[in-house]
């Protein structure tokens, strides 16, 4: 039902279902804005401040060393090892630690999902726009396989271009 060259995007029965230009119930561009994964939601902005944030606080010798400091569960980038600090100092006991599962993961996938796809495992990001190819604000794929940058200009102007494809659909 995904048909990006006709401006179908996910869910676009039930999108249409509420597109009445008489009585909306959405304004379009709430109507027709993309999914996003739950973390994901909060705008890239802050995401993205966060990773800058994270590498501040953490330096490349903290994070060669992070398998001895944390070696269950190792943080495998910046912001994993920062927010695992944080974690630590509210949580220390082991018992609060084994309850958060580990692994690598993308976009809400569990770590054998990562495992079966070898473009998952590739990328560390758990970002929704870590899965390259799937996501209409992934990150580019660089020559070395790892991400690079968005794709997209800006979110606004994703709906927009949505938006005006399904107005001329319909």
């Amino acid at each position: 039902m995904i048909r990006p060259d006709l401006g179908r995007i996910e869910k676009w029965v039930l999108r249409k279902a509420f597109d009445d230009d008489q009585k909306p119930y959405l304004p379009k561009h709430i109507l027709y804005r993309l999914k996003e994964q739950f973390s994901d939601g909060v705008g890239y902005s802050w995401i993205d401040g966060l990773k800058d944030h994270a590498n501040k606080q953490v330096t490349d010798s903290m994070l060669m060393n992070t398998s001895f400091v944390y070696p269950e569960n190792t943080a495998t980038t910046k912001e994993g090892y920062y927010y695992r600090t944080i974690f630590e100092k509210y949580f220390p006991k082991n018992a609060a630690r084994s309850t958060v599962p580990g692994g690598p993961s993308v976009a809400c996938s569990t770590e054998k999902a990562v495992e079966w796809d070898a473009e998952l495992f590739k990328n560390p990001d758990p970002s929704g726009r870590a899965a390259l190819g799937i996501h209409a604000a992934a990150y580019e794929e660089s020559k070395d396989g790892k991400a690079g940058s968005l794709v997209s200009d800006s979110p606004q102007k994703l709906v927009k271009g949505v938006a005006e494809k399904v107005a001329a659909v319909v």
